[in-house]
């Protein structure tokens, strides 16, 4: 079956599926979501990064009697892509690919690829994508040679591709675009290349590219420049490799932004190295910085702020704030005035031996001799760290936030290397403790303070994002397979299935004719539960 084929065959499927299907999701759809919780219109589900969903059919009583209702196969192995469901129609990608899927058969209806250029070679990024965005009749994905791709969302067949950057110099796109008004967000990979990273926005419409906010500032930016010694700042590292958050009525973009360059020996980059390992507030119609925080100045450890951020309301010693809220890689957990980047709050969350603890203004304490050496130096965590980016969960309803943990140490080492654009260029390496002495959890903290109230032991680190919902449950997936389900009061464990494969993605949950199913890739095949 040809491409043309293949678009009319999902045509005539779409309209079979009946009159409901809109295929059009103007930006005030998403700014409306818990309008539609039936929906998945975004990375996180709307734009606070909470990934919470409001349905409440699937609950404690009846998670029990959750089966496969479908399975897809994906073509690409190790998939991290979170689905976008709207209308009845799902939406996966993988590199350089996209697909639409009946969400209540698992049919296709369309599929999209770009072909890899010839001399493309994988670093780092090893060939992920972790999803799509959608604006009015548009579906946005980013390849692995770093073009922002628009998709006609009813055929798939392709209205414009924009180059972002030149793939050859060690840049690759992973992430999911965030859609907002007009305009679509994307970050690039390629940290363990010695990239300069940056965040781009783009016309929704034509793909010309709106603005560029430098996250390895130059010499224009003479603050955050004076941060790095001499000249590292060319080969800074610095990627956009998570997706962000979005504040319409503050009208700010929240990215993490992940390691300096080279990861592991700091030797030839002194200061703090902004804006790695950073939280930035961007304003959306001008891409300028308004404020930025940093975790882990100059990191030499690899545990950069790819993760995506938290927004969330609260009272604060009295008083009303809009909070950011991050359990970072580096072990600590972090609150955030997102107005102004003030440091509210922070606590150890995580088992990490490199810090005392963090000051007034939420800079770590760092402990002496525990920078990577020739020799080895032991430290928890290990670079992937306390917890890295697939998403955590935050709900409403308890003022909790569930958290994947991973618990394991390394012994870091530094190595002298010379940058090559494009190659790798870590600086040394890690050598991680045995995987038996290796375990994680899934951690509910309050979110305001970190305080922990109940923790569920993994065999092995957490690698899978969380999901939880109005009906008092929460999802994750493990290393070894395990799909779970565990009661968000009490963390105990209410139901699982063992998939077959590693999962390294992050769940969602829809509903179609008020029927609820959870979603989840492992490896290659997307499950889809339900009810029978």
């Amino acid at each position: 079956m040809n491409r043309r084929i293949r678009e009319i065959a999902g045509l005539c499927i779409l309209c079979a599926i009946g009159a409901g299907v809109h295929a059009d999701v103007p930006f005030e759809r998403i700014l409306q979501a818990d309008q539609e919780p039936q929906n998945w219109m975004t990375y996180s589900r709307d734009y606070t990064g909470q990934r919470f969903s409001p349905l409440s059919e699937l609950n404690a009583s009846n998670v029990q009697g959750l089966k496969v209702q479908w399975a897809y196969q994906m073509p690409d192995s190790n998939n991290e892509t979170s689905p976008l469901v709207v209308d009845g129609i799902m939406y996966l990608t993988g590199p350089n690919s996209a697909t639409a899927l009946d969400a209540r058969t698992g049919r296709p209806l369309w599929t999209w690829n770009r072909p890899m250029p010839p001399d493309f070679h994988l670093l780092q990024f090893a060939g992920a994508n972790r999803g799509a965005a959608v604006l009015g009749d548009t579906l946005f994905v980013t390849t692995l040679d770093c073009y922002l791709v628009a998709l006609d969302i009813k055929s798939g067949s392709e209205r414009w591709a924009t180059k972002v950057v030149d793939y050859s110099m060690g840049y690759g796109m992973t992430g999911a675009p965030l859609a907002i008004e007009g305009k679509v967000i994307a970050g690039v990979a390629g940290g363990e290349a010695g990239i300069r990273g940056f965040l781009d926005a783009y016309d929704a419409k034509s793909g010309q590219r709106l603005w560029r906010f430098w996250t390895i500032p130059g010499p224009e930016d003479k603050a955050a420049f004076k941060t790095w010694g001499g000249d590292s700042a060319k080969s800074g590292g610095g990627p956009t490799w998570v997706t962000g958050a979005y504040d319409p009525k503050l009208k700010l973009i929240y990215w993490g932004v992940g390691n300096p360059s080279p990861d592991w020996n700091g030797d030839g980059r002194p200061g703090d190295n902004l804006y790695t390992d950073s939280f930035i507030a961007l304003d959306s119609d001008t891409g300028k910085l308004r404020w930025h925080f940093q975790f882990t100045p100059h990191d030499t450890h690899d545990w950069d702020a790819g993760h995506v951020p938290v927004l969330i309301d609260s009272d604060v010693n009295g008083h009303s704030r809009h909070l950011i809220v991050n359990a970072n890689r580096n072990g600590f957990y972090y609150v955030l005035d997102r107005v102004t980047g003030e440091f509210l709050r922070g606590q150890e969350y995580g088992k990490q031996t490199w810090a005392k603890g963090l000051d007034a203004k939420g800079r770590p304490i760092v402990l002496s001799n525990t920078a990577p050496s020739d020799k080895g130096t032991f430290l928890w965590p290990n670079a992937n760290g306390a917890t890295i980016w697939f998403s955590p969960s935050f709900d409403p309803m308890r003022h909790w936030i569930y958290v994947p943990v991973r618990k394991r140490a390394a012994t870091y080492f530094k190595r002298s290397m010379d940058y090559r654009p494009g190659r790798y260029f870590p600086g040394g390496g890690e050598n991680e403790t045995p995987e038996i002495d290796a375990s994680g959890e899934v951690r509910a903290m309050d979110a305001l303070t970190g305080d922990l109230r109940w923790s569920f032991p993994l065999l092995s680190p957490a690698s899978s994002g969380v999901l939880s919902t109005a009906g008092g449950l929460v999802f994750t997936g493990s290393a070894e397979g395990d799909f779970i389900a565990l009661d968000a009061a009490t963390g105990r464990s209410l139901w699982h299935m063992q998939t077959g494969s590693g999962i390294s993605s992050n769940p969602i949950s829809y509903s179609i004719d008020g029927r609820q199913y959870i979603a989840i890739s492992a490896d290659r095949v997307l499950y889809v539960f339900g009810l029978k």
